[in-house]
């Protein structure tokens, strides 16, 4: 279940703030944010950092400690680092995962008020060009008013691990002998 490129009625872009127009299609649903961005790496290359949780520390600003396995049922322990906010420990779940294309968890907080899908996948366009769609689906009772409040937050967050994503794996797939055609 891709839940990345596809539109959703309920979304938030930097540049327009928050849309609500329509009914949200069936599947997981709330507000959505997301940073998607192009990396001149192939998909192996980029899996293979995403998928290792544990040394996401070296390079993602958005978590700064993580633990655990990628796999069905997994508990992942995450700080959470936004801008202007103290580090926080997440735990989310993974409720599913396929190799070299996509990794989804949930976390519910505040007593089940707030449920969020978190999304990380991957679109193979060439050998070696990927699109990373980084995003979460914030729903729930309080999802909305969540959303509101840090969403800008949220997305800086997703924008910043994006880049970092993209500059390790640009620099990882250079240094295997490929030639990436992004600035270094």
């Amino acid at each position: 279940m891709a839940l990345g490129p596809k539109t959703q009625s309920n979304m938030f872009t930097a540049g327009s703030g928050f849309k609500f127009k329509g009914r949200a299609p069936a599947g997981p649903s709330g507000v959505r944010v997301e940073h998607r961005i192009g990396i001149h790496a192939p998909v192996e290359t980029i899996w293979d950092i995403l998928y290792d949780v544990e040394r996401w520390h070296e390079w993602n600003p958005l978590y700064t400690k993580a633990q655990g396995a990628v796999r069905i049922g997994g508990q992942l322990t995450l700080t959470l680092a936004l801008e202007d906010e103290a580090p926080r420990v997440i735990q989310p779940v993974v409720f599913e995962w396929v190799p070299y294309d996509q990794i989804h968890w949930r976390l519910k907080m505040m007593g089940g008020l707030v449920s969020n899908t978190r999304f990380l996948e991957l679109e193979k366009l060439d050998e070696a060009s990927t699109i990373f769609s980084n995003g979460e689906l914030i729903g729930g009772l309080l999802g909305p008013t969540v959303a509101r409040r840090m969403g800008r937050k949220i997305y800086r967050g997703f924008q910043a691990m994006s880049e970092a994503l993209k500059a390790r794996a640009e620099a990882q797939w250079r240094a295997e002998g490929g030639t990436p055609t992004s600035a270094p």
